[in-house]
């Protein structure tokens, strides 16, 4: 008797239960051992049996999916299992995708070459494929497996791949919306119609999962602007019958908009006085509610808890709502929680960056204590490192209740920068510039820049180099080298070579506060004066030294230190010119700024600048000095500001100086894939004192202004294009005045 090669069968005759196996012979094996054989099945010798033992061997030995038939026999104590294997994987391939790699393809699948073949794991494998072809919006995409038999029981899998149309959003409907129009809330949602402009974006194809998403989105967006008591009734997408397009319908119910009513502290730890933490809130009573501000108040509660020393601590808020005359009233209730430890820190999603370099950032190691500001602190330190598109980092319970696992998933930025190409600049005229800057080097956080720039009035090199974590500390080292050469003034009365190095450390003082300290070396030269130059100028010809040292001080209170929305920075620094060389002068500079949301994407930034030189012996020359223009004061040419030559025109520059800026970013109506923000700005500022007494030079202290408006178009190819247009409306007679700014640069 023997068993059916279908495992669920019934497989012997009653009257062989209980017999004895006194032999077991393997039939038909070529790659897999008759011993592993043996050991993947219930049955062995001098062991008595029974059918439903036979069974169980049998469903043993398929569910290793090493065969592809099975079959038990048992005659006169001899169990004979014969088997025929299933053919192993030779190569798989894929066939007719052009919008989806054959990496990203095969990454999915879980057919690999030299792997057993099963027709489940083709079945499974064909459903992946057409998954992702649907997480594209290719919901028409048909897949067809295909499998070439080959010599020694091996195949060839073929996915052969028909994409069809890409089954786009043709339109978005809400149902139900009063307080907001569909384009607000279409911006609010990460899924949008189809337009011509989003052909580099998937968000304009139907995805399933991103509904869902939406579904929060909106929840979040209208529980951030007071109405309590929303909720998504239903989000339903539809295809047209050519499968083509979707319609996506959400049918929303808004309710009313509460305010806050009491806003209450309350702490069940004995020392946490709840008074003292109530001062601290941000919202009162009568304001709209606002759950994102909930969420802030929170945090900030927990900082300042945790700077007291109370690291573990569980802050719920608890929200009772009246309905009748729609105030939400508030209490934070205190507990003191479990005292929790960090069991593993997991990174995903790093493609590119070293796993170390983003552990490097963390303020705490797994072992440690879990602490929310520390937290914190890691999050914002990772941020600024530039290298992420996107960040999240959530906590995530394991098997033993005071640990947690800390999880990272970050999306990698293109953090290179690359332009190549003539162009026109405001202060430099037609120009050729290449310039490469890659702030992820390696994949090791390293910063690598070089450029060269051919312009008419100027030419440079420069090549840097920044190890952010030298000899494995927190110590950001680097090295420039440099040359450049330049016609100097509007009329180009003289020109300038500088042939130079620089070393650079970098390094925290505390979490929020950073030094720079450097030393430069570098060979100027003044040379080619024009015989109408000033003659201040032409006492500049001639070659020097200059060898400096320097520092910077800053105290850095950002949300951001590459795009801040709000906060402030301060920060000082001194330079010191005579460590050696022929010229000696000491600078003296501080700046600062903050920055305000205003609303949603409207950010006020006010940033001032300021400094002053003094000389150690001789004058200081005009090269060394400050100018003021272009950048640093819009509105005005480089050098168009400050004591002037009357006789010549030629700009003196000078040893004292401010500038303050006003500057309002706002979004300009348009889909937010344009990365399209306005700005409106007004500069401040003056140049003054040249530390000389001359008849010929005008030096008047008084304030220059001006105000105007730009443009910052973040391109997803030429980077971030800034076109400023300015109009000086406070200055002198001999001022030199710009209308328009213009730069750009791109990232890869």
């Amino acid at each position: 008797m023997f068993a059916s090669m279908h495992p669920c069968t019934s497989v012997i005759a009653q009257e062989f239960s209980g017999s004895i196996i006194n032999q077991i012979e393997i039939e038909g094996n070529k790659r897999i051992h008759k011993e592993t054989i043996v050991a993947r099945q219930n049955l062995r010798i001098g062991n008595s049996y029974t059918k439903r033992m036979l069974d169980d061997s049998l469903k043993s030995l398929y569910a290793t999916e090493w065969f592809e038939h099975v079959t038990l026999e048992v005659d006169n104590g001899i169990l004979k299992i014969s088997v025929v294997e299933n053919p192993t994987v030779n190569q798989v391939g894929i066939e007719g995708n052009n919008e989806i790699s054959d990496e990203i393809i095969k990454s999915e699948l879980k057919l690999k070459p030299l792997e057993v073949f099963t027709s489940t794991r083709v079945k499974n494998d064909t459903k992946r494929v057409q998954d992702l072809y649907r997480l594209k919006g290719y919901f028409s995409a048909l897949v067809t497996p295909k499998v070439v038999k080959k010599d020694q029981n091996r195949v060839d899998v073929v996915f052969e791949v028909q994409e069809g149309e890409a089954t786009k959003v043709s339109k978005i409907f809400f149902i139900g919306n009063k307080k907001f129009n569909e384009g607000k809330l279409e911006s609010v949602i990460q899924t949008k119609e189809s337009r011509w402009y989003r052909f580099f974006t998937s968000d304009a194809y139907y995805d399933p999962d991103r509904l869902g998403y939406d579904r929060e989105l909106l929840r979040k967006f209208y529980l951030e602007h007071g109405y309590a008591d929303f909720r998504v009734k239903s989000a339903v997408a539809e295809l047209t019958p050519d499968q083509k397009e979707f319609f996506i319908t959400f049918t929303i119910e808004e309710g009313e908009r509460y305010t806050f009513g009491d806003i209450e502290v309350a702490s069940e730890i004995e020392d946490v006085k709840a008074d003292s933490l109530k001062k601290l809130l941000t919202m009162s009573s009568g304001d709209w509610y606002n759950s994102k501000l909930v969420e802030k108040n929170i945090t900030l509660l927990t900082d300042s808890l945790g700077n007291s020393g109370y690291a573990f601590v569980d802050i719920n808020p608890k929200i009772e709502k009246d309905e009748e005359n729609h105030i939400v009233k508030l209490t934070f209730q205190i507990e003191e929680g479990p005292r929790v430890y960090i069991n593993k820190i997991i990174i995903i999603g790093n493609t590119r960056t070293d796993e170390d370099v983003i552990r490097r950032e963390f303020r705490f190691y797994e072992g440690d204590a879990f602490n929310t500001s520390k937290l914190k602190d890691s999050e914002k330190r990772l941020k600024n490192l530039g290298h992420f598109k996107d960040l999240k980092i959530k906590k995530e319970p394991t098997l033993e209740p005071d640990k947690i696992d800390i999880i990272v998933d970050v999306e990698e930025e293109r953090t290179g920068e690359l332009s190549v190409g003539g162009g026109f600049s405001t202060i430099d005229g037609p120009l050729f510039e290449t310039r490469f800057n890659e702030r992820n080097f390696r994949g090791r956080g390293q910063d690598l820049s070089v450029s060269f720039t051919l312009a008419r009035r100027s030419n440079s090199f420069d090549i840097g180099f920044t190890e952010p974590y030298f000899l494995n500390r927190e110590l950001a080292a680097g090295i420039d080298l440099y040359r450049t050469e330049q016609k100097q003034q509007q009329n180009e009365s003289y020109r300038q070579r500088i042939y130079g190095t620089t070393l650079r450390l970098g390094y925290r003082l505390t979490e929020d506060i950073i030094q720079k300290v450097y030393y430069s070396l570098r060979r100027d030269e003044v040379f080619g004066i024009s015989q109408n130059a000033s003659r201040y100028i032409k006492e500049q010809a001639g070659i020097n030294t200059v060898s400096a040292m320097g520092h910077d001080v800053v105290y850095d209170q950002r949300d951001s230190a590459l795009d801040p929305t709000e906060g402030y920075f301060l920060g000082f620094g001194n330079d010191l010119a005579g460590v050696g060389g022929t010229v000696r002068y000491f600078k003296t500079r501080v700046f600062g700024g903050y920055f305000y949301p205003v609303h949603d994407d409207w950010v006020l930034a006010f940033v001032g600048r300021g400094g002053m030189m003094n000389r150690l012996g001789k004058n200081v020359r005009i090269v060394d000095r400050f100018a003021l223009g272009g950048d640093s004061l819009r509105g005005f040419e480089i050098q168009g500001v400050g004591p002037r030559d009357l006789t010549t025109n030629d700009s003196m520059n000078g040893l004292r100086y401010f500038t303050g800026t006003a500057e309002l970013t706002f979004p300009v109506g348009l889909p937010n894939e344009f990365s399209v923000k306005g700005a409106v700005f007004t500069d401040v500022g003056s140049l003054w004192y040249t530390g000389e007494s001359n008849v010929n030079v005008v030096d008047k202290a008084s304030l220059r202004a001006a105000v105007g408006a730009g443009i910052r178009w973040k391109t997803p190819f030429l980077g971030t294009i800034r076109v400023d247009f300015a109009k000086a409306v406070k200055k002198e007679k001999y001022d030199r005045t710009q209308f328009i700014l213009f730069g750009f640069s791109t990232r890869f």
